[in-house]
């Protein structure tokens, strides 16, 4: 976000010498080296850790590098919003050990950064990134274009891309950069048309901890738009200062743009604008649409990532032989791989970027003039996308093409095509021209075009729809409506259907009840963009040996039959079972290491199960293989006698809450409940709302906005989430996150209700004491393989110490003799009597025998072991 400030020119860094002593302290005592193992024949990088107060801010980095000794280029990894550096730094180590020096670093108000938040402003955030790049100069092992001017890429993603983009338009030694699913303009992301995307404006805000945690500035400018509902033009100038559309005319390094299809935050259009203003300065630039975005969807990570790296090897080591890809690169989803339920990614090219508005073709719509109704309150609003939702998110469901969107009748407009009679492929923004008049001046539209099926069925391409402000409407007004820019295949006998709605629940509507009138003035105008083209998949080799070979195939499978690729027949004798894996493995990517191997356990009905382990055990894997979200290369998983797959019928008797959850801030806890319900596609009366409330323990907070929900009960609230439709087996990762412990104590609660109804639940913690309290059962594992299992008493109760309870205190003089006896390790006094450590040659009955000849009044004797002090003997030091 970006503002044309008086000085802002000034900002600017010449290549010029600047002293890193004088641009960059670091702290005493606050740098720390560490060397970070490969785990295979990777060489290792190096890791130094340094606090930096810059212009008294403290900024925490990390510094990473490998291989032998020498120069070599650097690069800064920006994070994204509401992250840390953290984030990045697997791909920081991966960068290290391709040769670069690499410094990552908390921006202002994030991780253990200090400072306001700035969004990126010129003269905090991306003032610090010159600061930076000062600092490398000064490095050893960093290439020196000259004395103060490192050779140095910039790249991030989201908040980090954008950093990347005001870096290279305020400090000229920035020689290439990466930024992906960002912004140009900022004002025109969360502003478009004049319209304010108000739910994730308010993500974006409660994000960054609060209001209070940005620059006053800032703080003013979204209370104030926040409740008017409406953008002024000192808001926009706020945003628009802080944009990398301010520096347009500054940015002159090769530029690889990386931006989401799945993204109603930052869409497709701002990287056409970023793309057109960098090449108008000369520089190259590639553009890479991938299939997700902020809205979830496939990342496309390591592919990602691989051609940053590559991109900066061209432009940074100067390898000019590296292929870094194609001019324009879009991912191109569709259907479901029948044997894993997964969404399959398929890359098209063109050898230039098509931009959004290539190769139109028309597209007649028919449709009366027809009058709609802008509710009083934009209320009920229709709906599109879900912004923070992620992985969960409607555009994801989209990519499987299911329609789940929804517009209230007599709340908007629509219009028509024929059946398409040839395959039409959308690549770009589709545009219409039409009449409105409105009762009120101004008329706030949004725009949508759906796929629609022989049988009725639509669906609306990555759940984006196009805002669009009217002016002026009350004398009738004909407008231009440029609509989402997507990629799409219109598949022979689908419609085209254009929906103008009055509300929309991402936006602010006008609350004034108003009556819109809407008439169609054009064709839709449709990019097709016939230069991009999908790489035929290679013909495999069965096609060239199966004539030769037809007979001998066909006697194979009569003598070893058929390999089965539907799912096994469920096991009847584990049909009451809630949960039985069997030697379970799964590689990592590519290598011949497991995460998870050779894992066998059993869960039963009524048992609150938890699943512990160091970080790496394989815990999340587990998991994530449990709920059908990835394969297991070995083994099998049955819940309650069925095999999982993904897209499982049996998976409906599974809630799960991982990673957090998302709710809309506005909404009160019923109201996105409901919505999360109603998105799922399953009859209301299957919901079992009122019990899994009950359980969830939130009374009348639930007609309460979430908003003002305290960091306990948006976790209940997140819980009863998952509980919907009281799923038989519930499976819950670290629910006591960012907890205080009364907070704590009420999820316990909630756990155990759950499971006392005979359900089952599991439960990943890092919380041993916790677990201890809540968990009936345990799973232990270490380095992916199971380590033990069983009832928590057992497990706990195994070890060597025992607690001696005792009618009266115990003297000192006596504990000393008692430490001193043989068979005995150590012996101290407690609150209950004497805690006594046994050696291996030490037993119970020798213990109170000697005690009684000591005159010590024991009244008991039992084994005394934490649960930390039993899983650490477990895994042996790993954690």
């Amino acid at each position: 976000m970006d503002l044309r400030l008086p000085g802002l020119r000034g900002l600017r860094r010449p290549r010029r010498i600047v002293s890193a002593a004088a641009a960059v302290v670091v702290l005493a005592g606050a740098g720390t080296w560490t060397a970070v193992a490969a785990g295979d024949d990777r060489p290792a990088v190096r890791q130094s850790d340094r606090v930096m107060d810059v212009d008294g801010v403290r900024l925490d980095t990390s510094y990473f590098t490998s291989g032998a000794a020498g120069r070599r280029p650097a690069v800064l990894l920006g994070h994204g919003f509401g992250g840390s550096k953290d984030d990045v730094r697997q791909q920081a180590q991966d960068l290290a050990r391709d040769g670069y020096a690499v410094l990552t670093w908390s921006a202002r108000g994030f991780g253990k950064s200090t400072g306001k938040i700035g969004l990126n402003d010129p003269k905090g955030e991306v003032a610090d990134v010159s600061k930076l790049i000062d600092w490398l100069a000064e490095q050893p092992q960093v290439r020196l274009d000259k004395k103060g001017d490192p050779r140095v890429g910039v790249a991030g993603a989201s908040y980090g891309g954008a950093i990347s983009l005001l870096a290279a338009g305020h400090d000229d030694r920035v020689d290439a950069i990466a930024p992906a699913i960002t912004y140009w303009n900022l004002a025109d992301a969360l502003f478009p048309d004049g319209v304010f995307k108000k739910l994730w404006a308010g993500i974006f805000f409660n994000t960054g901890g609060g209001c209070d945690n940005f620059e006053p500035a800032l703080c003013a400018m979204y209370d104030r738009v926040a409740e008017s509902g409406t953008p002024d033009a000192t808001a926009r100038e706020l945003l628009e200062e802080r944009s990398p559309s301010a520096v347009a005319d500054r940015i002159k390094v090769p530029t690889l743009l990386v931006q989401g299809q799945a993204d109603s935050l930052f869409t497709l259009a701002q990287a056409d604008a970023a793309e057109k203003a960098i090449r108008a300065n000369g520089a190259p630039v590639d553009v890479d649409w991938i299939a997700g975005g902020h809205d979830g969807g496939n990342l496309e990570t390591g592919r990602v990532q691989a051609r940053v790296t590559a991109w900066f090897d061209r432009y940074l080591k100067g390898d000019k032989g590296v292929d870094t890809g194609p001019a324009f690169r879009v991912t191109r989803t569709g259907g479901v791989d029948s044997t894993d339920g997964t969404v399959p990614l398929r890359g098209a090219s063109g050898d230039t970027y098509p931009g959004l508005a290539n190769d139109r073709r028309k597209v007649a719509l028919t449709g009366r003039e027809q009058s709609f109704d802008n509710p009083a309150g934009a209320s009920p609003p229709a709906l599109s996308a879900l912004p923070g939702l992620g992985g969960s998110s409607l555009s994801q469901l989209s990519a499987f093409g299911v329609g789940v969107s929804l517009d209230f009748p007599g709340q908007y407009a629509s219009f028509e095509s024929a059946p398409v009679t040839r395959e039409l492929r959308i690549t770009g923004a589709p545009t219409v021209t039409v009449h409105v008049k409105s009762t009120t001046d101004d008329a706030v539209l949004f725009a949508k075009v759906y796929d629609v099926g022989p049988g009725g069925s639509q669906q609306l391409p990555s759940q984006l729809v196009a805002p669009v402000r009217v002016e002026g409407a009350k004398a009738g007004k004909d407008v231009t409506i440029t609509l989402p820019a997507i990629d799409h295949d219109i598949e022979d006998g689908h419609r085209l259907r254009l929906v103008l709605a009055s509300t929309d629940l991402g936006y602010a509507s006008p609350a004034a009840p108003a009556k819109y009138t809407v008439s169609l003035e054009s064709d839709l105008q449709i990019p097709t963009a016939p230069g991009v083209t999908t790489a035929a998949a290679p013909l495999p080799s069965w096609v060239w040996w199966l004539p030769l070979a037809g007979a001998g195939l066909a006697l194979v499978l009569l003598l070893t039959g058929r390999r089965r690729i539907t799912t096994p027949a469920p096991d009847p004798a584990l049909a009451e079972v809630p949960l039985q894996i069997t030697g379970l493995g799964k590689k990592y990517a590519g290598g011949d290491r497991y995460s998870v191997r050779d894992l066998s356990f059993r869960v039963d009905k009524g048992q609150v199960l938890g699943l512990l382990g160091p970080n790496g055990a394989g815990k999340t894997t587990t998991l994530r293989m449990l709920m059908g979200l990835i394969k297991p290369d070995e083994g099998e998983i049955r819940v309650f006698g069925h095999a999982i797959r993904a897209g499982s019928p049996v998976l409906s008797r599974v809630g799960a809450f991982v990673e957090g959850a998302g709710f809309l801030p506005h909404l009160t806890g019923r109201e996105n409940l409901d919505l999360y319900w109603r998105a799922t596609g399953r009859p209301a009366e299957d919901a079992h709302l009122d019990e899994a409330l009950e359980i969830a323990g939130l009374g009348t907070a639930l007609d309460r906005a979430v908003r003002t929900y305290s960091q306990g009960m948006r976790q209940r609230l997140a819980i009863a989430q998952a509980m919907l439709g009281l799923p038989d087996l519930l499976i819950l990762d670290e629910p006591t996150n960012g907890l205080d412990p009364p907070q704590i104590r009420e999820m316990r609660e909630v756990m155990i209700r759950y499971a006392a109804a005979g359900r089952t639940v599991i439960v990943s913690s890092h919380l041993l004491a916790e677990v201890e309290q809540t968990c009936t059962h345990l799973v232990v594992m270490d380095r992916g393989q199971l380590v033990q299992a069983g009832p928590v008493v057992e497990i706990v109760g195994s070890g060597d110490t025992l607690l001696v309870g005792t009618a009266t205190p115990v003297e000192e003089p006596v504990v000393e003799k008692v430490a001193a006896l043989p068979g005995i390790v150590s012996a101290e006094r407690t609150d209950e009597g004497l805690l006594v450590r046994l050696g291996a040659d030490g037993t119970a009955q020798r213990l109170v025998a000697e005690l009684v000849r000591l005159d010590v009044p024991v009244a008991s004797v039992g084994p005394h072991r934490r649960l930390e002090d039993a899983f650490l003997t477990l895994i042996g030091g790993s954690a």
